[in-house]
């Protein structure tokens, strides 16, 4: 909505100067349609008469930037231990994998979790190293591990963020 917000504004502005532009333009209110410029036989060409329509149509919004970026990798290494509760990954970031925000370094991420142990590659556990990914790693920047565990509930995001990226029980 406020790309489309943003737009419009900008189409409304750009179309009022130009019609503020015109309406200023040529006849100098004496109803003659001459110009009053003493010598001149035609009126002075502005900048916006010189523009092409492509220049002076209203700048489209791109949308945010990515941040300048880091390099992969982002995972260090990862490693199963056996917790209380079952199997856990330890998934260590790389110091780069604690700071990348670009918006598709999350993705690159996960794929460098999987290549590493592929059977990490479950839903659930994607939606835990999101959920570090998004917000575990500001919380605790540095936390030694992610840890992602295979026999936790698949969960909506919003109880997935309410449950610290650990549903089904808290980590230990």
């Amino acid at each position: 909505m406020l790309r489309t917000g943003i737009r419009g504004l900008a189409v409304l502005l750009s179309a009022g100067a130009l019609a503020f532009g015109v309406a200023g333009c040529g006849d100098s209110g004496g109803g003659h349609g001459q110009d009053d410029t003493v010598g001149s036989t035609t009126a002075p060409t502005t900048s916006a008469q010189q523009q092409t329509p492509s220049e002076t149509a209203a700048p489209s919004y791109a949308g945010p930037t990515d941040p300048p970026g880091v390099a992969a990798p982002f995972i260090d290494h990862v490693q199963w231990v056996q917790t209380p509760q079952g199997p856990s990954l330890q998934v260590v970031p790389t110091p780069n994998g604690r700071v990348a925000q670009a918006s598709a370094d999350m993705g690159e991420a996960w794929g460098e979790v999987v290549k590493k142990d592929p059977k990490a590659d479950t839903p659930g556990m994607q939606a835990q190293f999101d959920c570090h990914w998004r917000f575990a790693r500001i919380v605790q920047p540095n936390k030694p591990s992610w840890n992602l565990e295979p026999w936790r509930p698949v969960v909506t995001d919003d109880e997935m963020m309410m449950s610290q990226c650990n549903p089904g029980g808290p980590e230990i």
